[in-house]
């Protein structure tokens, strides 16, 4: 399962009525810790492909998601289950530490 990239038009749609749990990841393109997660994001995503969802809001395009995510600083990854946000990351984690998150969300 490949990356979605959110709007604020599909957020609700995308995250808040998913069936599955979602990993939100809040960046910019001008953001160095955003661009070194990117990787990691990708294959977490093809790992838990049918188990977790994993969304991108670019924060400078969306600013409705962003203020409504309560978001200060970049990237801010947070963990949707049920449509509510029951975990956040801010800044940039090892593989292991996101991981560890999603392995919280889907138990």
């Amino acid at each position: 399962m490949s990356i979605t990239h959110v709007t604020d038009a599909t957020f609700h749609a995308e995250v808040i009525e998913s069936e599955l749990p979602v990993l939100v990841d809040i960046w910019a393109a001008w953001c160095g810790p955003c661009k070194a997660i990117a990787p990691i994001l990708d294959t977490l995503a093809e790992e838990y492909a049918g188990r977790v969802k994993v969304v991108k809001v670019d924060a400078d395009a969306n600013p409705e998601t962003v203020t409504a995510a309560g978001v200060t600083s970049i990237p801010t990854i947070g963990f949707y289950r049920a449509g509510e946000r029951v975990d956040v990351l801010i800044g940039a984690h090892p593989k292991p530490v996101i991981a560890a998150k999603i392995e919280d969300v889907i138990a």
